[in-house]
């Protein structure tokens, strides 16, 4: 019963598939494909864009360049307080926590590709509805 570790406890089988759906987040234009992320990265994409986990939205060509500069700016401080954290823990003379496996700048690099791309050519990026 897989369903039952995942969440979906309760749910009817009719209902766990729409329920499964229900949770990624689909962002689509027409100068790119279409990207897709799971509901905790689509979230943070969505708050670092001030977006506020918006079940459907558009990304203007004109708000492309402040997208991707609020993604640079997360991107630059997370990795900035993964290595102040593994300093302060070699400072108390312990192992410092790896880093997690994908970064922002991994998980949010075909996003910025795709605003890049639409910007060009003068498309929104949209999701949701």
């Amino acid at each position: 019963m897989i369903w039952a570790i995942s969440g979906l406890r309760g749910l009817p089988p009719s209902r766990r598939s729409a329920h499964n759906r229900a949770m990624i987040y689909k962002f689509k234009s027409k100068a790119a494909a279409d990207m897709i992320f799971l509901p905790e990265n689509g979230r943070q994409l969505l708050a670092i864009l001030g977006k506020a986990d918006a079940a459907q939205g558009i990304i203007e060509p004109a708000d492309m360049p402040a997208a991707l500069q609020a993604l640079q700016t997360a991107i630059a401080q997370a990795e900035q307080a993964q290595a102040q954290a593994a300093e302060e823990a070699r400072a108390r003379g312990e192992k410092p926590l790896p880093a997690p496996a994908v970064g922002l700048r991994q998980r949010f690099h075909p996003f910025m590709a795709m605003l890049e791309r639409c910007q060009r050519a003068r498309q929104a990026i949209v999701w949701g509805g």
